[in-house]
């Protein structure tokens, strides 16, 4: 990389001004900071990466962030140890606003969350954090892209990725025709999605008893003729969401996005250290279909030699 060139991601100094409950199941922190004159969100389903403090921290321990590349410094950061080290976890950068510069960052609580979870659940104004995000808005953490052709959007999320899935059907052009499902704990956490788009949208309430995600999607039409389809949200239900999309739908491959943010019974952490059941699945689609077309090409290739 040149010195006129600027590296798509770095590290932001921020602190909480204010928070904010949206719904039984979710809290909006609020972040200022003089680095945000810096931050370059994508939009739709931008991610980043938070570390926040341990209790009892008075901010996230780092190794130093000056004149070090990324990943240099977190190569450094885990080589501390676990329990003094910045605590990190995976967000989406709701919304991105200036004058004044600030970010918005959605969380979702659950009564048995992990350390991101409480730090959210008692977060207040002037406590600090770290960001590793975007400097540049055209970034590889971005991964909502449909492709031109798509003359539709399906979509579907659970609560954890509900910031992410607002933050599309804000970004969607007028008109775009949009399939939604959002899966939620609680009645309360329904809410309204700002969008130009013509979008339906279905809520699925688990504690009003909502089918699962497979049957739900299942019993639905589809708009359009080529949609593109971006799922995200628990990865089993992620996985069985993608199969359904690509074995039972028949959809491409290519147009389906899919994003496990969490497993049942397991941390981040730990998730981080288990292999990656979804894209094991996505290779194995992928191999049957490759397998597929080498059989088709061969019967082809039999029927003109009179085999």
């Amino acid at each position: 990389m040149t010195h006129a060139e600027t590296a798509p991601f770095r590290f932001f100094s921020l602190r909480v001004d204010r928070t904010r409950r949206l719904g039984p199941s979710l809290v909006r922190v609020t972040f200022t900071g003089e680095d945000l004159k810096d931050f370059a969100a994508g939009g739709r389903d931008q991610s980043l990466s938070l570390f926040l403090p341990h209790p009892g921290q008075e901010a996230p321990v780092l190794p130093p962030l000056d004149g070090r590349d990324m990943y240099a410094i977190l190569g450094a950061w885990r080589a501390m140890p676990h329990g003094e080290r910045a605590v990190m976890r995976s967000y989406t950068a709701r919304e991105q606003r200036t004058g004044p510069d600030e970010l918005d960052i959605d969380f979702a609580l659950h009564e048995d969350g992990g350390p991101a979870c409480r730090w959210a659940g008692s977060a207040g104004p002037g406590d600090r954090v770290v960001v590793l995000g975007p400097a540049v808005a055209d970034n590889t953490a971005v991964r909502f892209r449909p492709p031109e052709d798509a003359d539709a959007v399906v979509i579907w999320a659970d609560e954890t990725a509900l910031p992410a899935a607002s933050a599309i059907l804000e970004w969607l052009p007028a008109g775009t025709r949009a399939r939604v499902f959002l899966e939620v704990p609680h009645s309360g956490d329904r809410t309204v999605l700002p969008t130009a788009a013509d979008a339906e949208v279905t809520w699925l309430v688990r504690e009003e008893g909502a089918p699962s995600a497979v049957d739900a999607v299942r019993g639905a039409e589809l708009p359009g003729e080529s949609p593109y389809v971006w799922i995200a949200g628990e990865s089993g239900s992620v996985k069985a969401l993608r199969r359904h999309f690509v074995r039972e739908r028949g959809l491409d491959r290519r147009r389906v996005t899919f994003v496990g943010y969490w497993r049942k019974g397991l941390s981040e952490d730990a998730l981080r250290e288990v292999p990656d059941e979804t894209r094991e699945d996505a290779a194995r689609d992928d191999t049957a279909r490759d397998e597929a077309s080498r059989d088709e090409v061969a019967r082809g290739e039999a029927s003109r030699h009179g085999a």
